[in-house]
């Protein structure tokens, strides 16, 4: 298996997302910085600060010449940076030493990076808040189809109360949407350009620094964040923990799909789940499983760009390279998890008949604390919280339903009725139509 799975020929489609991946590519970094740098001279020309023929030269140029990453490896070994090999290829390739000598006019090797890297991550943002939005619209409907459709909630493993199906998927859904306002507004600190020139002063780029920096978020559609922010790295962490962030809730909808299609439970079924090669009979749920897997990867990976926000002083090369070593690959499998986690919600299949059999299992004890509270109005509580134990215990060792024994001490009332009737759910239903309304006026720009 290749160090990086998602990389991989033969694993890339259970871990990979070609999407997000052709974003962060040797080639797509090269051409980022190629914009990066035509851009710059570009807005350097329009300010007068290198000779307006060399600043169109180059911006051109940028846009036409063609470098080979494998070309600038030796060199970026040896540099620890892609960016000066890049410059010499692109004086050698442009074959025009007199406009070429104005490239890269003051600027530093991070500049370039950081600014690149943040031109893909604006692509990159704007496909997963797509992605997002339709994966909340998906839960959404299948919250609102399933508002009423009873099911045993369980706490430690146990079934506990009566519970709705969607109601279940709203409590997955709800975390998505709020994770899309979160990219939102974390955005503008990560889309920025970076340009303040060696070590932050940017004092190579003269006395329209500024003007400079401004025209050229502006060119490239980022912000201008007014200062330095090499060491900086408070934008990529946000980020790096807004991914952990999203993999755990998407792990979490992972982890119950797992536990609810579990042999003995089989409350959801989900149509192409994964075979074995020696059993038959099984239905594994390989997606669900990713889906947890790429969480706890995820939560490890934004750890490791969290420890890469401490710089020393004006630049630090080990924090950097910690975050290089780490940050694509977090970013490859978030986009993974968004990927399986809509085609999930394409494929689950609640089972009813299936949940009404865990609703009744334990003879009906789960309708216990439902029952503790109907007492209550004829009962001090805490007495009838003890009768109504006595009875679990009895109905479990004697196969009796819970409702038949209160009947037979509390006559004159239809407790299986009254204990299944209107109200059994509580605000279940309620709260799956709430994020349902919610998840799909927001797909439909309401």
């Amino acid at each position: 298996m290749p160090a990086a799975p998602a990389d991989s020929a033969l694993y890339r489609d259970l871990f990979g997302d070609a999407e997000t991946a052709a974003l962060f590519t040797d080639s797509a970094e090269v051409r980022a910085m190629l914009i990066v740098e035509g851009a710059l001279a570009r807005v350097q020309g329009d300010l007068g600060i290198i000779p307006a023929e060399a600043a169109a030269f180059l911006h051109r140029a940028s846009l036409e010449v063609q470098i080979d990453p494998a070309a600038l490896a030796a060199e970026t070994a040896r540099n620890g940076v892609p960016v000066p090999a890049l410059v010499a290829a692109f004086r050698k390739g442009a074959e025009a030493p007199e406009m070429t000598r104005w490239l890269h006019w003051g600027a530093t090797s991070q500049d370039i990076m950081d600014t690149a890297l943040a031109l893909r991550l604006k692509r990159l943002v704007a496909l997963w808040d797509v992605r997002l939005g339709a994966l909340a619209a998906a839960l959404g409907q299948m919250a609102a189809d399933h508002a009423e459709t009873p099911m045993a909630a369980r706490t430690y493993g146990q079934a506990a109360v009566p519970t709705s199906f969607g109601a279940l998927v709203a409590g997955w859904g709800r975390p998505v949407m709020r994770h899309r306002a979160r990219l939102a507004a974390l955005a503008p600190d990560l889309l920025r350009v970076s340009l303040s020139g060696a070590a932050g002063t940017s004092a190579a780029l003269g006395p329209q620094a500024a003007a400079v920096r401004a025209g050229l978020a502006q060119a490239l559609g980022l912000a201008d964040p007014g200062a330095s922010w090499h060491a900086e790295r408070d934008g990529i962490g946000a980020f790096a923990a807004w991914m952990a962030g999203l993999t755990a809730t998407l792990g979490k909808m992972g982890q119950d799909l797992i536990l609810l299609s579990q042999t003995g439970i089989a409350e959801v079924a989900m149509a192409g789940a994964g075979g074995s090669s020696t059993m038959p009979q099984k239905q594994n749920p390989v997606g669900p499983s990713v889906l947890v897997a790429l969480a706890r990867q995820s939560a490890a990976l934004a750890e490791v760009v969290q420890g890469a926000g401490v710089h020393g002083l004006q630049r630090d090369g080990a924090a950097w390279f910690a975050e290089w070593l780490t940050l694509p690959q977090l970013v490859h499998s978030t986009g993974r998890a968004l990927v399986l986690a809509a085609d999930l919600a394409a494929r689950v299949r609640p089972d009813p008949a299936a949940m009404a059999r865990g609703l009744a299992e334990g003879q009906g004890t789960l309708m216990a604390e439902a029952l503790t509270f109907a007492l209550a109005g004829q009962l001090p509580r805490p007495e009838a919280a003890a009768r109504v134990a006595a009875l679990c215990r009895e109905a479990l060792a004697s196969a009796t339903p819970l409702a038949d024994l209160a009947a037979r001490d509390f006559p004159g009332t239809d407790w299986a009725a009254r204990l299944a009737g209107p109200g059994a759910l509580g605000d279940a239903p309620a709260e799956a139509r709430a994020f349902a309304a919610a998840a799909l006026s927001s797909a439909a720009g309401g």
